[in-house]
């Protein structure tokens, strides 16, 4: 299938694009109509919105008043807005190099038909196998870590785990092999076209969550002499720096769902919008929460374990345990399509057997969250350590690359935004994006999330049966025969 010679234009390209998207939706699955089409096949505008927005802030939600209270009220507040500001840059960046990158294979007639285009390829194609292996490896190893943190988060974590607030009586590994298996079947979900239901679902499952927590802390009201005294320590200061650049570097499946688009030329600004909404949520929840409980949330990582339970904080609980499957799906989802493609198994029609195919994806996942149960530091790691070069670094990189000689500037199929209209300015905004996370990011961030890491590998070791559960009570003595009590 020629899909056309020019995404952008509004003549041959656009009737190009519309030739398919009634390709595409043949393609899936003839047999789905009506209702159930409509829950099961998106490429819109709103679907790719839901998909940013849901994807973006999930588990993290509950992190967040813990990180305020490592950094404290200002620099939890600016942070929040600054990061949020450069990953819609970097995901603008990424859409306009996957745009730049079909629109050139378009022009040799390469059929995409069947085939999901993911971030290593558009690097390939523009930069070349080098800059092919260097994105595959940091996106995998993410992608890899971060359906690692959602396992984690399921089950493994006292102050983190969910399911451990509804029933504690499983221990935490337990749970772990139990939320493994349930979240295999995410192998039976194509691509990011039939997630439309998925993300929007999860998006109200945050919304709900964020503005309980806010609600409820008021209610609560502030704690007899709280104290905000963040923050204390510079290892506690970039962890939580490191977990803010983490909430605003879900983008690492920005190709993934620009290409499930009917026209992904529309996503441009879908991720700076999905983004003002977030802190909607995030800003509200983690200023309410540390306002009510300050340095009392350095013990508690999940916000919800301060608050007293009752259905409002049950319904909480269960939406984010159902939005944490949600998001393994996010995130696994472009490793079982880079799995595919190397066993020869990415364009068969059968979901059985492409579910099958993935299977051995899921497996490694699981190890590693028994291996690694401690959510924050591991938080921290992925996010000092894979997120600043995966999300960050490596688009503007990218994108100054590409576009280096007069001729490829001459011939962009995007052009500079109209709030940045010069392409030395858009250098700027990269030279600055790099040097800052490379310098902040990657360094005091690891520094600083490493230092945590370690410390809780040496605490509590490898394969930790019950991360950070509550202490067992103390047998009682034992009753003599001569005791009062033993009658």
């Amino acid at each position: 299938m020629a899909i056309g010679n020019n995404i952008q234009g509004e003549g041959e390209g656009e009737d190009a694009i519309v030739a398919m998207e009634q390709e595409e939706r043949e393609g899936v699955d003839q047999s789905m109509s009506g209702f159930k089409n409509f829950l099961w096949h998106g490429g819109s505008v709103y679907d790719a919105w839901f998909s940013c927005a849901s994807n973006q802030v999930a588990q993290v939600l509950l992190t967040l008043p813990y990180s305020f209270s490592q950094l404290g009220m200002l620099s939890g507040i600016i942070l929040q807005v600054f990061y949020g500001l450069l990953g819609s840059w970097t995901a603008y960046l990424i859409s306009v190099l996957y745009v730049e990158y079909r629109t050139r294979k378009e022009k040799e007639n390469v059929s995409f038909k069947n085939h999901v285009i993911q971030w290593f390829e558009v690097l390939d194609g523009l930069l070349g196998p080098h800059w092919k292996a260097i994105g595959l490896a940091f996106n995998c190893t993410f992608l890899l870590f971060g359906s690692v943190i959602q396992l984690i988060a399921c089950a493994s974590c006292y102050y983190h785990s969910n399911i451990y607030y509804i029933n504690d009586h499983l221990d935490k590994r337990t749970w772990t092999y139990i939320f493994g298996a349930c979240c295999a079947t995410t192998v039976f979900v194509p691509s990011f076209h039939n997630y439309r239901i998925w993300s929007l679902l999860g998006l109200g499952m945050t919304t709900y969550t964020a503005w309980y927590l806010t609600i409820a802390a008021f209610i609560h009201g502030q704690d007899k002499g709280v104290v905000h005294s963040g923050p204390k320590t510079m290892v506690l200061y970039f962890t939580g720096a490191t977990n803010i650049l983490y909430t605003f570097g879900g983008h690492a499946v920005t190709v993934e769902i620009m290409h499930a688009m009917w026209r992904p030329q529309k996503f441009k600004y879908i991720y700076l919008f999905a983004t003002f909404y977030v802190f909607t949520l995030t800003l509200p929840s983690a200023v309410a929460m540390y306002w009510a409980f300050g340095d009392k949330l350095l013990n508690h990582s999940n916000a919800l374990s301060l608050l007293p339970r009752n259905g409002f904080r049950d319904a909480a609980v269960v939406l984010m345990l159902i939005h944490q499957f949600i998001t393994f799906g996010f995130a696994c989802t472009p490793l079982y399509f880079v799995w595919e493609k190397v066993v020869g198994m990415h364009d068969t029609k059968s979901i059985c057997l492409r579910a099958l195919a993935r299977l051995p994806v899921v497996i490694p996942i699981w190890f590693l969250a028994i291996i690694f149960p401690f959510f924050g530091p591991i938080n921290s790691a992925v996010g000092a350590l894979l997120v600043s070069f995966t999300v960050y670094i490596i688009p503007a990189l990218a994108h100054m690359l590409t576009y280096r000689k007069a001729s490829a500037r001459q011939n962009a199929v995007e052009k500079p935004p109209f709030f940045l209209p010069s392409w030395t300015a858009m250098y700027m905004v990269n030279i600055f994006i790099v040097v800052w996370i490379m310098v902040v990011g990657f360094g005091f961030g690891g520094w600083a999330s490493m230092t945590n890491f370690i410390k809780q590998v040496d605490t509590f070791g490898l394969f930790a049966k019950c991360y950070q559960c509550k202490a067992a009570p103390p047998p009682p003595p034992p009753v003599s025969p001569s005791s009062p009590l033993h009658h």
